[in-house]
């Protein structure tokens, strides 16, 4: 069984500094709700691709500076990514044989099991909300998925190609 090509951590922490950049880039009020959830999607993507390398560490320390970037309950970030990586390991050996659209829809439970737990952390410490908005970034960072995997597994096949 050929092994995939072994990725540089820089360029994991790399994609992880891009992620962060675009999860707090400012969007006009309205849109706030419709923004997916990138370091979401990139730490699934290297949990799946390099688990050996990318786990619950890599998803503490971007929850620490997503916490001291937007300036939340320190933790609050940390532990629900620490949470998302665990759960990535325990799905892996299934993800791997997985189609994209299956993928997806994992990406999709994974995802909306994560922000119903923000949300519930949220209640607990008064910022209360009663519908299910917030499960909207969790869809488009699922319809986002096939492109985004595609694109960084592209990457990864030119960055071993050289």
């Amino acid at each position: 069984m050929a092994r995939a090509p072994v990725v540089p951590l820089i360029v994991v922490w790399l994609s992880f500094l891009l992620a962060l950049c675009l999860q707090v880039m400012p969007l006009a009020d309205g849109w706030q709700v419709y923004r997916p959830e990138w370091i979401g999607l990139i730490l699934v993507y290297w949990c799946m691709r390099a688990p050996s390398r990318v786990g619950v560490f890599h998803g503490f320390v971007i929850g620490i500076l997503m916490d001291l970037i937007e300036g939340s309950l320190l933790g609050q970030h940390a532990a629900i990514l620490s949470l998302l990586a665990f759960l990535c390991a325990l799905v892996y050996p299934r993800f791997r044989t997985y189609s994209l659209v299956q993928q997806s829809v994992l990406v999709l439970i994974l995802l909306g099991i994560v922000q119903l737990i923000e949300q519930w952390l949220r209640t607990l410490t008064g910022d209360f909300s009663i519908h299910l908005s917030f499960l909207i970034p969790s869809m488009i960072s699922a319809l986002l998925w096939p492109w985004l995997a595609t694109m960084l597994l592209s990457l990864e096949r030119r960055l071993a190609a050289s």
